[in-house]
Order: structure tokens, then C-alpha cells, then sequence
């Protein structure tokens, strides 16, 4: 489980302070998948690379499985498997020796880091494990990616918006494998800015424009709290792009 509480982040441009995030709150229950949707620019990012400890808030606190990200980062680390923003994956090594890299930098032993690569590998579709990653598609990297980030086995789970640039049928392999992992009971966050691959996937929605918190809910909560039947109107209303689409009219 994870819990956000009221955080801040600000950075200084040559033009001024930015207030990326405004006070974000929420809940990311385990057994669930709890999706940050936001436009791009929202402060998801932001929000996200507070969780896994990669920066510090200003102010508010994120509680994982109840350790403190500041005062407990390492122990937080190791509850937590990371696809970043960015995705890359040293070129030089095979797909294989990324995934196991990754398992000593967690203090695995040999067998346990084989024996989960092989499991990672048949339920993501891995079938290029000892190819060097160089010249994969995006598609490959991305897998191989998230089996890095799931080798040591973590029960929550942060993807900031994985399927980007993904293909149809890659895409929709990910989204079996989100589901595998809530149905093992895991805390599963992840980003996006497509409301109908979040309301596809998601438990509930955490909607987040100008670095705040617009709503949070399920699909059809917030279909109710709109007014609006068509998702991509919900996305629209709740963000405030139909007030930016008047002024531009």
C-alpha cells in the first residue's frame, strides 16, 4: 500500500519558481491498480519520481507498506519495482544479464535471479532473453525493462506511462500482465494521459492537472461527478481543457 499526502514540489526556472506539485494526496490500495491520468505537464512525472525516492519533496510525505520514503528510503527501495519515465537498458548486455544485473544490485543469490527471470520471461513473453538489447524495438526494451524492475519480486509496483510508443498488440500484452499483477495482490500505480487505457485497467483514477488533484474515483464515479457518458469528456471536464478549448475558440 501506498500513501501520498499532501506533496509539494517546486523548481527554479531562469523565469521563476515552478510549482510542478501542489499538494497531491491519495491512496494506492494493495490488490488494486490505481492510475495517475493527467495531461502532459500535469506534474505526474514529478509526482511519481517522489514515490520511488528518486527526489525529495518540499514538503507533505509518501508512507510504503507504512515506512517513510525519507527516513526509510532504502527499505522503501526494496518494496517497490520502478519502469521510469525513461527506459534504458545497457546495450552492450543481453536482455538476460540486464534482468540478473539488476537482481545483484538487490542482493539476490544466482538461482533465485534465474528462477524468477525464467518466470518473468514466460509471463511477459520474453523470447529474446539472450539477445544483446541493442537494436531492440521499443516494445523489447519496455519488457525487458519491467522484468528488471520485478526481478527481486517487490509488492508494489510504479509504471510511469508504460505503453508509450508501444504497438497495438504489445500494448495490449502489458495490460494482461498489469492484471496478473493485482490478481497476486500487489499495489500496482501507473501513468498515463489516455483516459480510456486508465479506465480499461483502473480500480481507480487519480486525476491530476496544474500539479493538483482534480478528482479521484472509479470510471463510473466519475462519469457521475461529470456528467459526461463519454470518457474522453470526463478527461476533458475534470482536467479543464474545455475551458482552455472556449479561450482558444
Amino acid at each position: 500500500m501506498i500513501e501520498v499526502k499532501n506533496l509539494h514540489k517546486s523548481f527554479k526556472t531562469k523565469t521563476g519558481a515552478v510549482h510542478a506539485v501542489r499538494g497531491v494526496s491519495f491512496e494506492a490500495q494493495d490488490g488494486e491498480i490505481t492510475g495517475l491520468l493527467g495531461p502532459n505537464g500535469a506534474g505526474k512525472t514529478t509526482t511519481l519520481r517522489m514515490l520511488y525516492t528518486l527526489m525529495a519533496p518540499d514538503s507533505g510525505n509518501v508512507s510504503v507498506d507504512g515506512l517513510d520514503i525519507l527516513k526509510d528510503a532504502t527499505a522503501v527501495r526494496r518494496r517497490l519495482g520502478v519502469l521510469p519515465d525513461a527506459r534504458g537498458v545497457y546495450k552492450r548486455l543481453t536482455a538476460r544479464e540486464n534482468i540478473a544485473y539488476f537482481g545483484r544490485l538487490h542482493g539476490l543469490d544466482e538461482a533465485t535471479i534465474a528462477t524468477r527471470t525464467t518466470q518473468l520471461a514466460q509471463t511477459l513473453g520474453i523470447d529474446f532473453l539472450d539477445r544483446r538489447t541493442e537494436g531492440f524495438s521499443q516494445g523489447q526494451r519496455t519488457k525487458t525493462a519491467i522484468a528488471r524492475a520485478l526481478i527481486h519480486d517487490p509488492k508494489n509496483v510504479i509504471l510511469d506511462e508504460p505503453t508509450n510508443g508501444l504497438d497495438v498488440m504489445t500494448t495490449r500484452g502489458l495490460r494482461g500482465f498489469l492484471q496478473h499483477l493485482r490478481a497476486e495482490g500487489r499495489c500496482v500505480i501507473f501513468s498515463s494521459h489516455i483516459m480510456q487505457e486508465v479506465a480499461a485497467l483502473c480500480d481507480r483514477i487519480v486525476v491530476v492537472a496544474g500539479g493538483e488533484v482534480k478528482a479521484i474515483g472509479t470510471p463510473d464515479e466519475l462519469r457521475r461527478q461529470t456528467g459526461e457518458e463519454d470518457l474522453e469528456n470526463v478527461f476533458v471536464r475534470l482536467t479543464g481543457l474545455d475551458r482552455l478549448d472556449g479561450e482558444a475558440a
